[in-house]
């Protein structure tokens, strides 16, 4: 039986389900600007106000929408960029705030974080790709507020946050910006100038190589929290475990989706050998550690440090990474075993988590795989179930936006990354 993720019937599910996520955020631009979070039923929900991270990956979906041809991207595409270069950019201190609240006052106490810098990084990315107005403008101005103010260039790793107006460091460093900052890296280098794209991949590859020592020095379960000299904080917040950003212990959910950016960077750079190793070992662990760790069906959320459940909601961003993770480590290694995986997830999916009835996927189900919303109540944004219906058509390199521009979504079955 041929594997799913070479059946062109089975690319067209995809594309299908693509266009209905991006229907599903109809209403998500702003007026003035931005993208709102959606409720479970799509409904911007204005109490929640305009957050950057969700402009960002919005701008950076309906980019990739507008690229795919599907009519009513590009508003919403323009509507959040237009967030960005306008209300939720400091024009004083330069940055963007972490969100507006809902009267339109811009969030100061949260300071300004690597996380939102590094999707406003993609947004900007996939957005000039895509020729959105003011796009352009927005890559230069992020790219040149990330060097100055996140990237750390004797380290190879990002910090993760300043106070408000570029004052005060953080001493948090965090895992989940650095993989962010990987994926807007590549992102980057494929949007700029090919004078400039080798240093962008090449920062890239420097937090690559650190997840790589990392994975080997805590048996593939990756540390999330670091003091400022890059020492873990294995301890932190194991009295918040289920934060929605920073929670404590082992985020298989991440290791998934570190598997799959490994092999984006690896075939960014040309190099086939350098990071499979250890994209395999990530999978295989967050496989073992999550996936009905409990006995029913799903991935938990965290583990602690020996692997067991802390968190046993299931998340649908980790099944979206896990069907991306598996479909990456199939086109890469021709491996049946991550096909397999992959018709299994997606099996889950439909079963538990895409919403046939109200639209887009339930974000959260409790251990029983019944809906919940303590760690995210509603359906914010389209970023993680988009993303899973386009990887598996496309090549590991280039970034989205820009296989999408020069190639399409045309012949991509196959193994081996193109």
């Amino acid at each position: 039986m041929t594997p799913w993720p070479d059946l062109p019937a089975h690319h067209e599910w995809l594309a299908a389900e693509c266009r209905r996520l991006l229907a599903f955020g109809a209403q998500a631009a702003v007026p003035n600007g931005g993208a709102a979070y959606l409720d479970a039923a799509g409904e911007p929900d204005p109490a929640r106000g305009v957050q950057t991270w969700i402009t960002a990956r919005m701008a950076h979906v309906y980019s990739l929408g507008a690229l795919l041809g599907v009519p009513g991207s590009a508003p919403i595409a323009d509507a959040a960029v237009a967030g960005l270069t306008g209300p939720l950019r400091d024009t004083e201190h330069g940055g963007w705030f972490h969100a507006l609240d809902a009267a339109g006052a811009p969030d100061r106490a949260a300071g300004k974080s690597c996380y939102d810098h590094a999707f406003v990084l993609l947004a900007a990315s996939s957005a000039t790709l895509a020729g959105r107005p003011g796009a352009a403008a927005l890559l230069a101005d992020a790219s040149a507020r990330y060097l100055e103010r996140f990237w750390d260039d004797e380290a190879g790793l990002p910090r993760d946050g300043w106070d408000a107006d570029f004052t005060r460091l953080s001493p948090y460093r965090g895992l989940n910006a650095t993989m962010h900052s990987v994926e807007a890296l590549l992102a980057v280098a494929d949007a700029v100038e090919a004078t400039e794209a080798a240093a962008w991949r090449e920062r890239a590859a420097r937090a690559a190589g650190f997840v790589v020592t990392l994975a080997a020095e805590h048996g593939d379960r990756l540390p999330e929290h670091f003091g400022p000299d890059w020492t873990p904080d294995l301890e932190c917040n194991r009295d918040r475990p289920d934060d929605p950003f920073k929670p404590f212990g082992a985020t298989p959910g991440h290791g998934f989706e570190w598997a799959r950016l490994l092999l984006h960077v690896e075939a960014a750079h040309g190099d086939k050998a350098a990071l499979l190793p250890t994209a395999v070992r990530l999978f295989d662990r967050a496989v073992a550690d999550a996936w009905a760790a409990d006995g029913a069906e799903g991935f938990v959320y965290t583990v602690d440090w020996n692997g067991e459940p802390v968190v046993r909601r299931r998340m649908h961003w980790v099944a979206a990474e896990a069907i991306a993770a598996a479909a990456a480590l199939y086109r890469r290694t021709g491996e049946r075993r991550f096909a397999d995986r992959y018709a299994q997830w997606w099996d889950y999916a439909e079963r538990c988590l895409i919403d046939r009835v109200n639209g887009s996927w339930r974000h959260e189900l409790d251990a029983d795989n019944s809906p919940a919303s303590t760690t995210w109540p509603g359906k914010p944004d389209l970023y993680h179930a988009v993303q899973a219906t386009l990887l598996p058509r496309l090549p590991l390199a280039p970034t989205l936006a820009r296989a999408l521009r020069e190639r399409g979504l045309g012949a991509t079955t196959g193994t081996g990354a193109a």
